[in-house]
């Protein structure tokens, strides 16, 4: 199947010079970090078939989403933060409705209650530390797992990038509210795999506008 690999050369581009930014350590990280999502979104649109219904729609607002959670949590103080909480909840709202809808191809299997015990987990580490964010964690915490869980029903492309954009989500859930959370090139893990995520979740969605396109065809 041809997935248009060469549409998200942009992306791979961008990508690989945020995380060259982040691993040297240069202050131009915030900026470069902004190109990664419209790189995406670019290839994307690019790549999808000329049938794209929802895939497009959600897949577009899932990134532009993301992209704004980008910028708001580059914002000083607590509303930049809240602001880019909420950004990324909707964009996962965004991928829920996508893995259940359009990309889904089986039932999801039971080991979708792997993600609600990972849920129940983050909680209880990170509740006592959150103090009055707990709602907003929390909630951001269900959706998250809900999209991951709703994944497994979706291509394996689809379904490895939300558990990679999930794991990326929960290292920085610690670095954010957890004490002493700290490991070498943390900052740059989490990007690598949140660029990761992203970029398979596009691509499964890609792969399966191709193939409805191709069912599709007499």
């Amino acid at each position: 199947m041809d997935l248009r690999l060469p549409a998200f050369i942009p992306f791979t581009v961008a990508s690989i010079v945020h995380l060259a930014v982040l691993f040297a350590g240069l202050e131009m990280s915030s900026i470069t970090k902004l190109t990664l999502m419209p790189a995406l979104l670019i290839g994307f649109l690019v790549a999808l078939p000329r049938r794209r219904g929802n895939i497009l729609v959600f897949g577009t607002i899932g990134i532009l989403l993301s992209w704004s959670g980008d910028a708001l949590l580059e914002s000083p103080g607590d509303i930049g933060f809240l602001l880019g909480l909420g950004s990324f909840f909707l964009a996962h709202v965004a991928y829920l409705v996508l893995f259940l809808g359009p990309l889904r191809q089986r039932r999801i299997p039971w080991q979708a209650v792997f993600y609600a015990l990972w849920f129940v987990v983050l909680l209880i580490l990170l509740v006592p530390h959150v103090g009055a964010l707990v709602v907003p964690v929390a909630a951001y915490g269900l959706v998250l797992a809900a999209a991951a869980s709703a994944a497994l029903g979706a291509n394996r492309l689809a379904l490895v990038g939300a558990l990679v954009f999930l794991v990326s989500d929960t290292i920085l859930a610690f670095r954010l509210f957890y004490p002493d959370f700290d490991f070498w090139q943390m900052n740059f893990v989490i990007m690598l795999l949140y660029i990761i995520g992203q970029g398979l979740i596009a691509l499964g969605a890609v792969s399966r506008a191709s193939t409805l396109r191709a069912q599709l065809q007499p």
